[in-house]
């Protein structure tokens, strides 16, 4: 018989450097509890409009169900070469410039593993989604954190990402609007790190995924700017504008030459997005803007009256101008976030994000998503005002 041994000896040594999602860990902590009311969730509670998923099922029916190009289907890109060049003034080329990925977490990755060599550093903006540091350390790059304040509403100023900047430095994670804090950057302040970059001799990876969930001012894309379009690769996708999560579709807009290198990465590993999603992408596009504009008015108004009632409560909240997100600060509790978080769940079955999961930035606050509806958004509220109030005692 031949020996059993430990299987655990074959696992990369860069896989136990990356600690498990905190976010994943608050939902399998809900698994099985009744009367939960979450603010965890970052995903719309909109259903995906009907003639987007009418649009795939007559795809389906027509049996639709091939490869596409490693690129993604032409009358995509053509599609979404015509939205950035109407809404923007951006020339991206559909045939070179155009990449449709497998959700902009995939994009993420590849576009992280295009740029980054082993030892280079690539600054990360905190508080930061939970993917941003795992995926430079799987590249065998160094993280280094640039920490946001909320005396500036969490936005990035020249200062802070100066003194971060090396000669090792390679690139730059930038995510406006942000998750998890709402945070959004005006053009003057892009500008101004727009300067840095290209004194430095940077490159930006520039994740707008929100982009469309703009409340105040008008989202400006990095690489809009003068000299920015060859530093950047903007990442983006349909699973927030268009509620569209499950069918795992994004896209980046870089030069040929990073948009190549990307999809030889892509073409290995996910070979193309789903030609279902795709499909479904081309009809949000060219007729989505009304359903769309009526999820972001909605949570426009629960932007509002969140906010309200975190600083009702006691919880200090500044308004986030962007994404789905608000930040309350819960530092004066006496509670760590986690602990916090924890508590709140197990005492009051309310479903919050520590802000510790999203960097040392965001110890003292909490993520709380408000694509819930406005009724539960306002028990969940009454949970938490009696929680507070329970800690005065």
């Amino acid at each position: 018989m031949r020996p059993s041994c430990d299987s655990s000896k074959f696992v990369a040594d860069v896989i136990k450097e990356i600690p498990p999602s905190g976010i994943r860990r608050f939902f399998d902590l809900v698994s099985g509890l009744e009367d939960v009311i979450s603010l965890g969730v970052g995903e719309p509670d909109f259903i995906t409009p009907w003639h987007i998923r009418e649009m795939c099922i007559h795809s389906l029916e027509k049996g639709q169900t091939s490869y596409t190009s490693n690129y993604g289907l032409p009358e995509l890109r053509d599609e979404l070469a015509r939205t950035y060049y109407r809404r923007y003034g951006l020339d991206y080329d559909p045939s070179s410039e155009i990449l449709i990925t497998t959700g902009v977490s995939e994009a993420l990755d590849i576009a992280v593993r295009t740029v980054v060599n082993p030892g280079d550093e690539v600054i990360i903006v905190q508080p930061s989604y939970v993917a941003y540091v795992p995926s430079v350390v799987l590249a065998g790059g160094k993280p280094v954190i640039v920490s946001t304040h909320r005396d500036d509403e969490f936005s990035l100023t020249a200062e802070a990402l100066k003194p971060a900047i090396t000669d090792k430095t390679k690139a730059i994670i930038l995510n406006f609007p942000s998750n998890p804090t709402g945070a959004i950057m005006t053009q003057e302040g892009l500008e101004d790190i727009a300067d840095l970059v290209v004194e430095n001799d940077l490159f930006v990876i520039s994740d707008e995924v929100y982009e469309c969930l703009t409340y105040e001012g008008k989202h400006v894309p990095l690489s809009s700017l003068d000299g920015m379009k060859e530093r950047t690769v903007m990442l983006n996708g349909f699973s927030k504008a268009y509620a569209m999560t499950g069918l795992r579709l994004g896209f980046a807009m870089g030069s040929p030459e990073i948009i190549h290198s990307m999809m030889m990465i892509h073409q290995y590993s996910m070979l193309c997005a789903p030609i279902t999603a795709q499909i479904g992408a081309i009809e949000a596009l060219r007729h989505g803007k009304d359903e769309m504009g009526r999820m972001i008015r909605e949570y426009d108004r629960r932007r509002h009256f969140i906010v309200r009632g975190f600083n009702r409560i006691g919880l200090e909240c500044c308004n986030p101008k962007g994404a789905f997100y608000a930040f309350p600060y819960i530092g004066n509790t006496g509670l760590s976030s986690s602990t916090f978080a924890e508590r709140l769940l197990d005492e009051k079955k309310v479903v919050t994000i520590p802000g510790d999961v999203f960097g040392g930035a965001g110890e003292g606050f909490l993520r709380c998503s408000y694509a819930a509806s406005i009724n539960d958004i306002r028990k969940a509220l009454d949970r938490m005002e009696d929680f507070v109030d329970g800690l005065k005692q």
